[in-house]
């Protein structure tokens, strides 16, 4: 039982060495800096009048919230966004590979209109109820479903009724998209704009319609690439705190719990490799505040360790065989270590849901941070803890 117990353990400990030597590097060259950490793209766009419509404070404001809806939609990370003066909004965009194909597609006014053959307009976006983008089965084609209120469908119907036989344009900011003939009449409320898009051309055209028109038409007035906010000396400073800060947990962990501590180590640099990953295949950007959810995150990793082992050496103390005070620490020790992530989970979840930019950054990292160090204690820890109890039963070892 021992032999075999030695056997897996330190299977278990070379191939995690492995997995870490070959995955962090790899891991963390694919996760994308924040603004603050590694700069990026800054547009000031202004609002022009048109048709003798001035730019109020109200449009304005509207825009910058179609505009931060699309943000959301298209999935462009660690976005800063804000009004400024009278009649401009600020972008700034980081992590994006073609950070300039984000801004155009973002300041697109997106006006939907339907034409007949003469140029009248017969229909607007105003009427649009939803736009979900699809790819046919047929040619792996890109298209957009378009789905009217009550209203638009009455007016649509009336439009295609008018027109079989005919050509009816989708025009989008007095562009022609697409100019199918009108077969029959349309009675539900429902359209198809076809042409020759990409699945992604089709998704980014949906979220523009689905968002709405910009209320004012939008100009790049400057765009320049911006340096990190915080500097490099800053961001090392950090990075050095943080690395030492980890070094002395980590000797700490075996200095005081002993065997227990070593395994506590052990499950820690699986958790950071855990945490860095999924950050990185759910494309999330890092910030300052995301390394702080990080460390916090780290913290409370420790301390559900810290509170299994308390729980396992008072079971010790009370004359319980080695894997019998494994199994009840563990028991004892899960509601109060399952309560207070689940609480944090919950606060992180709302400033996930309602900040923005680098609060949203940090709740995020330490949401992936909470449910990864509850995953690691109540599995990996545990069964590295099991296989030690079948190797000694020295209490000494765990710190009795």
């Amino acid at each position: 039982m021992q032999t075999k117990s030695s056997i897996i353990i330190v299977a278990l400990v070379a191939v995690l060495g492995i997995f870490v030597f070959f995955t962090y590097q790899p891991i963390l060259s694919s996760i994308n800096l924040g603004l603050d950490l590694r700069g990026g793209l800054r547009v000031v766009l202004q609002a022009q009048e048109s048709e003798g419509e001035k730019v109020t404070e109200d449009t304005l404001q509207k825009a910058v919230g179609i505009i931060r809806e699309r943000v959301d939609s298209l999935g462009v990370k660690e976005t800063t966004l804000y009004p400024q003066g009278d009649d401009r909004v600020v972008i700034e965009i980081a992590g994006e590979d073609d950070p300039e194909a984000a801004v155009n597609i973002l300041k697109n006014t997106a006006q939907l209109e339907f034409w007949d053959e003469q140029g009248n307009v017969l229909l607007t976006g105003k009427n649009l109820k939803d736009a979900q983008a699809r790819v046919r089965s047929d040619n792996q084609q890109g298209e957009v479903l378009l789905n009217f209120d009550s209203e638009g469908a009455e007016l649509f119907k009336q439009a295609t009724t008018a027109n079989v036989g005919k050509p009816l344009l989708i025009v989008i900011d007095e562009e022609i998209i697409s100019a199918p003939t009108v077969s029959v009449a349309i009675t539900d409320g429902n359209a198809v704009i076809e042409g020759q898009f990409t699945a992604k051309e089709a998704n980014d055209l949906a979220v523009l319609l689905r968002s709405g028109a910009l209320p004012v038409t939008l100009e790049i007035m400057e765009k320049r690439s911006i340096g990190p906010t915080l500097g490099s000396e800053s961001l090392d400073k950090s990075i050095k705190a943080g690395l030492i800060g980890i070094i002395a947990v980590l000797l700490f962990m075996i200095g005081f719990y002993r065997l227990p501590g070593a395994i506590a180590d052990l499950s820690l640099l699986l958790y950071a490799v855990l945490v860095l990953g999924t950050m990185s295949l759910m494309g999330a950007v890092l910030t300052l505040p995301g390394i702080a959810g990080f460390a916090l995150s780290i913290g409370m990793a420790v301390d559900a360790n810290v509170i299994i082992y308390e729980r396992i050496k008072e079971e010790l103390r009370l004359g319980k065989t080695l894997r019998s005070a494994i199994d009840s620490g563990f028991k004892r020790a899960f509601w109060t270590i399952f309560d207070a992530n689940v609480t944090t989970l919950i606060t992180a979840m709302v400033l996930m849901y309602f900040g923005t930019g680098p609060i949203k950054g940090f709740a995020v990292t330490l949401s992936i941070g909470i449910v990864a160090s509850l995953a690691v204690a109540l599995t990996f820890t545990r069964y590295l803890l099991l296989l030690s109890a079948n190797l000694s039963n020295n209490k000494k070892l765990y710190g009795v």
